[in-house]
């Protein structure tokens, strides 16, 4: 399997252990200047740290949705893509303030999904919330 393959199994695993404690919330978000916004509605209980090249220099904390969970409100025009490797994810960041607010891709199954990054969620305190740690840098 190749590398980006793995490093994006590797991510979805924690979609597999959700706990029936914490419920279904949406919640919104978007880049820095305001320009993408979005709604998504999830369990904010799967949130993962990966060290691989690009999370780690973005500062990204993931969270992952079934693309039918969330809506992009404001801003397709202003949304660049970035690819790389085996160009199986679309990095999507607002193409004036640079801000990589949520990613597209596909889940092991096929389905399509998109990775939120919980930083970019409104009124979500990081502090309080549980990080896994993926190392995304050995896949």
């Amino acid at each position: 399997m190749h590398r980006e393959q793995n490093h994006h199994l590797a991510k979805e695993e924690h979609l597999a252990h959700d706990s029936p404690t914490m419920s279904m919330q949406t919640y919104t978000g978007g880049c820095h200047c305001g320009a993408v916004r979005y709604e998504t509605n999830l369990k904010l209980e799967n949130v993962i740290s990966c060290n691989c090249s690009i999370c780690s220099k973005h500062g990204l904390l993931l969270t992952f949705v079934p693309a039918s969970e969330f809506k992009l409100l404001s801003g397709e025009q202003d949304l660049t893509t970035y690819q790389f490797n085996h160009k199986k994810i679309h990095h999507v960041f607002c193409s004036h303030c640079g801000v990589e607010s949520f990613a597209k891709g596909n889940m092991p199954d096929g389905n399509e999904m998109r990775a939120i990054n919980v930083r970019c969620l409104d009124g979500v305190n990081i502090d309080a919330l549980t990080i896994t740690p993926v190392d995304g840098k050995s896949l």
